[in-house]
């Protein structure tokens, strides 16, 4: 899995006390595990750093934003069969192979606005290997740990 996370370094993030999690239109739907595992990986981990869940009119907007593409790895390998010696000196013998396998990776982004000035002050992007829903609840999970644990500290928070 990869993490990377960037935000405004011009921001006091000490004034976002709480947030309300927005649903984007066009992102795909999670299955249930996935899902609670992200609102609740989100709620807890955002908590410890003194920012809670707001039903509504939160001082953050966190938008998530999820997609899925079909992927290609191709890798190539030698049998490492016998050398063959002969006129022209040794060369490789074993037959050469070819691999391909065909996987789906997923993106998960967390875009943390203002809910004020409508600012985008953080973002958190994800990707890895999708699987199966139990798998995938764990890589979700631990994609927002990571995501949030490169959020701005806020005074007084742990």
């Amino acid at each position: 899995m990869s993490v990377k996370t960037d935000y405004d370094q011009s921001i006091a993030f000490a004034q976002y006390r709480s947030y309300t999690l927005v649903l984007n239109d066009e992102s795909i739907g999670l299955s249930p595990s996935s899902e609670t595992a992200l609102t609740e990986t989100l709620r807890n981990r955002l908590a410890a750093r003194g920012v809670v869940e707001a039903r509504e009119n939160g001082d953050l907007h966190i938008v998530r934003h999820i997609a899925t593409k079909d992927k290609l790895s191709i890798s190539q390998s030698s049998a490492g069969g016998p050398y063959r010696y002969g006129r022209y000196g040794a060369w490789a013998g074993g037959p050469q192979y070819t691999e391909v396998s065909q996987y789906t990776e997923g993106t998960l982004i967390l875009d943390f606005v203002d809910s004020k000035t409508r600012k985008l002050v953080f973002r958190g992007i994800a990707t890895g290997t999708v699987g199966d829903p139990k798998s995938n609840a764990a890589k979700i999970k631990e994609a927002v740990e990571k995501i949030v644990a490169g959020y701005p500290r806020s005074q007084g928070a742990e």
